[in-house]
């Protein structure tokens, strides 16, 4: 059986989602249309020839894009971060649940290999039991040189660096170790204004950068120091203290372990010539499409339930910013 998939994006999902489909044994891409195009979308959700529906809208169109899809009878991925609030993505979990539709949440870097070897690692107790977690990710990639502005940059339409990189910093949290029970965040915003494509300058309300305290239920403690507008970007750096050692994860290519007399073991991503996104991508549209497949996810896949749960979080991390937004709703 092939899985037919129309896909509902021109960046994220034209780039990358639709490219990887395309070359995964038993998939076949349809279409592809335009999230701001709402007739295509309709359209597109009404077609019978489709069996996934693979949304990369922005976030306030997600809600909208997800129920078309679902009332088109077909199973549907949805990206990060899951709508702009808790509200909204348990709505779109709501209707998942009540047309008993496969949903999937494209948390693609749970099947990163670098990722995966370190579940394997916190599994195996290669530590001992994890006590501490630092991770400091410093990107430029919308300073240098400068994204104009668009929704990534606004508030109410679901923008800010919590949700376009936090959710995947909360999802591999809650995966690698367990569930987040207290969190709070410093945002910030380093670049206030920005011009948009017509070259006016517009202001920027929207994080581009936050640091967070986290406490996970199993005692757990975690710091996050993160930007995407700094000067330079810097390997991203994931360090978890166990009992009886740390494992540090170096640009998700390079791990190094060291015990409590100081030994190493690495480990180094395999080199395979591809953008590193597009293994944990690759490894992803095979468990969606056998997922179509079999009518169920498979354990351990991301499901609306997980993007739900990984929301909650979000919304605490952005907390007063959240409330003025469904105030202004």
């Amino acid at each position: 059986m092939t899985m037919r998939v129309g896909v509902i994006g021109t960046g994220f999902g034209a780039r990358v989602v639709a490219p990887v489909f395309r070359v995964t044994e038993g998939c076949e891409v349809i279409e592809v249309v335009s999230s701001r195009d709402s007739a295509a979308v309709t359209e597109m959700c009404a077609r019978t020839d489709i069996d996934l529906v693979s949304v990369h809208s922005p976030p306030f169109l997600q809600v909208a894009h997800v129920e078309a899809a679902i009332m088109g009878g077909h199973a549907v991925l949805c990206d990060k971060p899951f709508g702009r609030t808790t509200a909204e993505a348990a709505e779109m979990c709501g209707v998942a649940n009540a047309a008993s539709v496969v949903n999937l949440v494209n948390f693609e870097f749970r099947f990163d290999p670098a990722r995966q070897r370190l579940r394997e690692l916190v599994r195996s107790n290669a530590i001992g039991l994890v006590r501490h977690i630092s991770w400091t990710h410093w990107s430029s990639t919308s300073r240098s040189p400068v994204r104009p502005h668009g929704w990534l940059f606004d508030r109410v339409m679901g923008g800010g660096w919590v949700g376009a990189w936090g959710s995947h910093a909360v999802d591999t949290l809650r995966w690698l170790v367990g569930e987040v029970v207290e969190t709070r965040a410093e945002l910030r915003t380093d670049v206030v204004e920005r011009q948009d494509v017509r070259g006016e300058l517009r202001e920027c309300d929207a994080e581009d950068g936050f640091t967070a305290t986290m406490l996970l239920h199993n005692g757990i403690d975690v710091e996050i120091n993160t930007s995407f507008a700094a000067p330079a970007s810097l390997a991203p750096r994931l360090v978890l203290f166990g009992d009886d050692g740390v494992i540090e994860c170096i640009g998700d290519s390079r791990i190094v372990v060291r015990d409590l007399q100081g030994i190493r073991t690495g480990w180094q991503r395999p080199k395979t010539g591809r953008d590193p996104h597009m293994d944990a991508m690759r490894q992803w549209a095979v468990v969606i499409r056998d997922a179509v497949a079999e009518g169920t996810a498979s354990a351990g896949a991301p499901t609306f339930a997980d993007g739900l749960a990984c929301r909650k979080v979000l919304d605490a991390l952005v907390g007063e910013r959240d409330s003025l937004l469904r105030r202004d709703r």
